[in-house]
């Protein structure tokens, strides 16, 4: 569900009722259009959805020197950017938006793959691995810290 929950919907529809209208509309429609209608009104209406759906203010997320902007897939450490693996980049999110909790392999795994009922928890230490090789050399060389025998979390202080 959160995956889709910003994805606008338009409602066409030959139903004209005030009543259908309000009820696509209360479930969750962005938009409703009633047969028939002009191509041109649909890529209009189209375009004002999706300009409002782009009115959400992008989330950055600042922890030490590091800047991550969830929306861009960007992460810099102060100010220069940085490459990161989609894994990396998403457990990384996870770490800096909440620094000093410590997280452990499980939760980790909950909350950067989609389903992670097939993977062992060793796996988690193989992209913090990765996380750290990428981060070496920059002043957020040391955010990643390892809690021994709980997990993981992000040094704020690094």
């Amino acid at each position: 569900v959160r995956k889709w929950s910003k994805v606008p919907i338009l409602v066409v529809s030959a139903r004209s009722h005030e009543r259908d209208k309000v009820e696509a509309l209360d479930a969750g429609a962005d938009d409703y259009v009633v047969k028939p209608f002009s191509p041109r009104e649909l890529i209009a209406r189209m375009r004002a959805v999706l300009r409002r759906g782009g009115t959400e203010a992008e989330k950055t997320v600042t922890c030490g020197p590091l800047t991550i902007n969830e929306a861009r897939f960007s992460a810099k450490v102060e100010g220069e950017p940085i490459k990161l693996g989609v894994i990396e980049f998403k457990m990384l999110l996870v770490l800096a938006s909440s620094p000093g909790r410590v997280y452990s392999r499980a939760q980790l795994l909950s909350r950067v793959w989609d389903d992670s009922t097939e993977l062992d928890e060793r796996t988690v230490d193989v992209h913090i691995l990765r996380l750290r090789k990428q981060l070496a050399g920059t002043a957020a060389a040391s955010l990643v810290e390892t809690v021994r025998g709980l997990g993981y979390r992000a040094n704020d202080a690094a």
